[in-house]
């Protein structure tokens, strides 16, 4: 029997919480991967505040649901073997826990075991613009082992709609885990004449 994989889904208090439910809506769709769900206070907030999901129908899309003050949760624990974890969409206060191994949260202390781990760990930043001090946290997170995903919109791909736009980031992200779920328009060059 085929070991299912486990991404661990974080939702920090960003604006971009949709980033997150997207995200646990394609794994959703694929039998072979289990969902681990993290939320913040202010990411548990952002989805009534910036979508019409109730934080209990969000819950529902994951596997396993986590509660961010429950430091003694598997996802905890480096024995925990989780294949990756994805913080979408990731507030600067959270990044700077993450770089400053401030584990004093559940989503944070799983990101610190991700990365002390040497699992991939995608962060989706979501502010703009940026100070020294923001792109200074990326670096540093980029050099614990962390790969930074601002959720960009592509627009070789003409979207034409904003589920087009959060779609294409989200199959980009899947994309650094080898999950394809069909949300990409691949590149294919330009037309010939």
């Amino acid at each position: 029997m085929e070991q299912k994989i486990k991404l661990i889904i974080g939702i920090a208090g960003a604006s971009g919480v949709i980033y997150g439910i997207r995200l646990l809506e394609a794994l959703r769709e694929l039998d072979h991967v289990e969902s681990h769900l993290v939320m913040s206070t202010t990411g548990r907030m952002n989805i009534g505040l910036e979508t019409d999901y109730e934080v209990k129908d969000v819950e529902a899309l994951a596997d396993v649901v986590h509660k961010d003050g429950n430091l003694a949760a598997s996802i905890a624990s480096g024995s925990f073997k989780a294949d990756g974890m994805i913080v979408a969409a990731c507030a600067m206060k959270t990044l700077s826990d993450i770089v400053h191994s401030r584990a004093d949260s559940l989503l944070t202390r799983a990101a610190d075991v991700i990365l002390k781990e040497q699992r991939r760990l995608v962060i989706m930043p979501r502010e703009t613009p940026l100070h020294l001090g923001h792109c200074k946290l990326m670096y540093e997170a980029c050099q614990l082992g962390a790969v930074i995903a601002p959720p960009m919109p592509a627009f070789y791909t003409s979207p034409k709609t904003i589920n087009d736009i959060i779609d294409h980031s989200v199959g980009r992200v899947l994309d650094l885990f080898d999950l394809d779920t069909g949300l990409v328009t691949r590149w294919q060059g330009p037309a010939t004449n």
